[in-house]
């Protein structure tokens, strides 16, 4: 039988079971002890939160899939207080990498998400504030949020996946592990999209 878990990735761990590098940095292989399932999709390393593991390569392939627009939505600590404009072009589209962004959903959270501490924390500078912005976005370019509040001038401090779809990163600390429910998957399976054009 397939195998589907929810996984919050803890801040400096790699997606995948073995560091190829050779430095010994952490990765999926000091967590989880399931055989034969791999990361549906990416996570950097210095983000946290929200990761699939499957041995089902048919739903791998459709998440990962940019023709799907399957929906992930992270919380960004940024440096700085966005301002609507700000907001509203991250929800229009940006410029990064000579490419604009999908439109994307974007509001300001107006107070801090009740996340467990990150280790190590973030740098703070006293004579600038910050603040949590919700980004849902459709497509998976390469360290996408981070450029998108960047190209605002909003750098990112923090960045946390808590949502696929309909799946929710509740109840789990990071490091922590579970099978996806019934209902989740039957969520995941049912939001396939037919590709664009």
């Amino acid at each position: 039988m397939p195998r589907y878990l929810l996984f919050f990735k803890p801040y400096g761990v790699l997606t995948q079971f073995t560091d190829e590098s050779g430095a010994g940095r952490p990765t999926l292989k000091d967590y989880i002890d399931v055989p034969g399932v791999y990361a549906a999709g990416r996570l950097d390393s210095d983000s946290e939160g929200l990761l699939l593991l499957t041995d089902d390569g048919a739903l791998q392939h459709r998440l990962t899939d940019p023709r799907y627009g399957h929906p992930r939505t992270y919380w960004a600590q940024v440096e700085g207080v966005p301002t609507p404009d700000a907001v509203k072009q991250l929800e229009s589209g940006v410029i990064i990498l000579g490419a604009r962004t999908r439109p994307a959903k974007a509001r300001l959270l107006t107070e801090e998400p009740g996340l467990p501490p990150r280790t190590p924390p973030i740098r703070f500078r006293k004579s600038i504030p910050t603040a949590w912005l919700e980004l849902t976005l459709t497509e998976g370019r390469n360290r996408q949020v981070r450029r998108m509040t960047a190209a605002v001038g909003l750098p990112t401090l923090r960045l946390v996946r808590v949502a696929i779809g309909d799946i929710r990163l509740h109840g789990l600390q990071p490091g922590d592990w579970r099978p996806l429910t019934p209902a989740e998957l039957q969520s995941l399976k049912s939001a396939r999209t037919p590709p664009r054009g």
